[in-house]
């Protein structure tokens, strides 16, 4: 049986380290990449009688998030006990939340751009949303280091605010699944809730899929997959778990809910244990933590929300009259849409600067494996260049020498630039005696223009810049032999 006779369904459980300043309990710092076993105090190691003390920068972050995201937040929320023993939990329990979470609802829309690329021609569900079960926020914990005969612990990440972010099982396929770690990824930047950075264990998640023959409304047995590292693994493993689960269906042998582990070395999924289900962590609220109010909360949230990418994408369009895809570009990174928006302050050719922006700043920065952060050029400088290149006193292609060398000389301007390289516009009497010339001598695509192929008439642009040493402009050129050309 095809893969086509098949439904998958995929539901992910996403795990986000708030970008808080302090641990979710306890006031110890939240760094990357010190020396182990260094942030911590007797509260985040668990110690017998430390008191958790709540972290309301990470409750506000968590309510701004499910603003962002659509969902709910109840009037009054707690905190629970999850009991289990693992090494990197050595209290026995996580402070989390069961019945009263932060966010309840919501929905994630999945952006055209945040598909895998080689599959952004042919996505099934364009503009499809995936809806969201909750958000709940509760405590990380270590970082484990597994050898083969020992394994490491560090408690530095041990009670970093975490928020997990569970959606309905809507997803379809691994395409679909990478477009809303992507999407969801890229709001949670733009608002400054995380930076989700998987390299650093800032996001991770765990994907439950199933696979059921077509026509049957009853979801198959699914299967939790972890040890997923990046969201480039995260569509491999898929890829392999949802045909290993059609050849167990199409042999007859029934999937038995566990918990399987990606071997991303040798390209399988393998065993790992058996499911844990809700009744098997034994929740009860926290006594040593008290209720919480969030209306004020829910209020400063609301107070600091953003505009959404897909919000800046419409408002671009509007705005600078550019496609829904330059938009989309444009938008899909914050500071790079902060940066055009300061670029096209006053422009007055905004289409033409995100032309620039997209076709050659950003071909420039991936050059030089930069960011748009260390990008020596400035927006106003950028602008300028633009409005020299649309006044005609440089050629396009004089322009992007220009903006060549501004990367090497960012303290210069694009004036000052194009008077060295000898970039003055020539005489409007010398142009309109070259093209003189060249409509005398090219009888044939004169004729063809005359007859209504305005197309041809780039042919007598070639000649007149040529004949010009490239100091006239072709923009102008073509709308002066037009002018002359154009069939009355």
């Amino acid at each position: 049986m095809p893969t086509t006779d098949y439904l998958v369904s995929i539901g992910l459980e996403v795990h986000v380290q708030l970008k808080t300043q302090s641990k979710m309990f306890c006031s110890c710092p939240v760094r990357f990449g010190e020396a182990p076993n260094t942030l911590v105090c007797p509260i985040c190691l668990g110690l017998p009688g430390a008191l958790p003390k709540l972290n309301a920068g990470a409750i506000e972050m968590t309510v701004l998030a499910g603003q962002l995201l659509g969902c709910s937040t109840p009037e009054v929320v707690k905190w629970d006990r999850k009991n289990y023993f693992y090494a990197d939990m050595p209290k026995n329990y996580q402070l989390s939340q069961y019945d009263l979470p932060l966010c309840l609802g919501g929905e994630v829309p999945l952006y055209e751009l945040a598909y895998p690329k080689d599959a952004q021609k042919s996505i099934v569900h364009p503009g499809k949303v995936v809806r969201l079960t909750r958000i709940h926020l509760e405590e990380d914990v270590a970082k484990s280091t597994h050898h083969a005969t020992y394994t490491l612990v560090d408690f530095n990440r041990s009670g970093t605010a975490l928020m997990e972010i569970v959606s309905e099982p809507e997803l379809e396929s691994a395409e679909e699944t990478v477009a809303y770690l992507n999407s969801l990824r890229q709001i949670l930047v733009y608002s400054g809730v995380s930076d989700a950075d998987m390299e650093k264990g800032q996001l991770r998640c765990d994907v439950n899929v199933s696979v059921r023959p077509k026509g049957q409304e009853k979801l198959g047995t699914k299967i939790e997959l972890k040890n997923l590292n990046s969201i480039s693994a995260v569509r491999r493993a898929l890829n392999y778990e949802i045909d290993r689960q059609i050849g167990e269906v199409e042999a007859g042998r029934p999937i038995q809910q566990a918990t399987w582990r990606w071997n991303d070395e040798v390209g399988q999924t393998e065993p790992m244990r058996s499911k844990e289900d809700a009744h098997d962590y034994r929740y009860f609220p926290e006594p040593d933590l008290l209720p919480v109010r969030t209306a004020p909360f829910v209020e400063r949230a609301r107070a600091i929300r953003p505009e959404l990418p897909h919000e800046k994408v419409a408002r671009f369009e509007a705005s600078y009259q550019i496609s829904h895809y330059d938009a989309s570009v444009l938008a899909a990174d914050r500071a790079l849409a902060d940066w055009f928006e300061q670029a096209v302050q006053g422009s007055t050719a905004p289409k033409k600067v995100a032309n620039w922006v997209i076709n050659n700043l950003l071909a420039e920065l991936n050059a030089r494996s930069i960011g748009i952060a260390d990008c020596p050029v400035s927006p106003t400088t950028l602008a300028a260049l633009v409005e020299l290149v649309e006044s005609g006193k440089v050629s396009n292609n004089q322009g992007k020498e220009i903006f060549a060398l501004l990367f090497e000389r960012p303290q210069d301007s694009p004036e000052v630039i194009a008077k060295e390289l000898g970039f003055e516009p020539a005489d409007s009497s010398e142009i309109e005696a070259i093209i003189d010339e060249v409509i005398a001598s090219n009888a044939g695509p004169v004729a063809e223009v005359m007859g209504g192929n305005e197309k041809a008439a780039n042919f007598l642009v070639g000649q007149v810049m040529k004949r010009s040493k490239g100091k006239a402009n072709p923009k102008q050129v073509t709308e002066m032999i037009l002018l002359r050309l154009r069939p009355s």
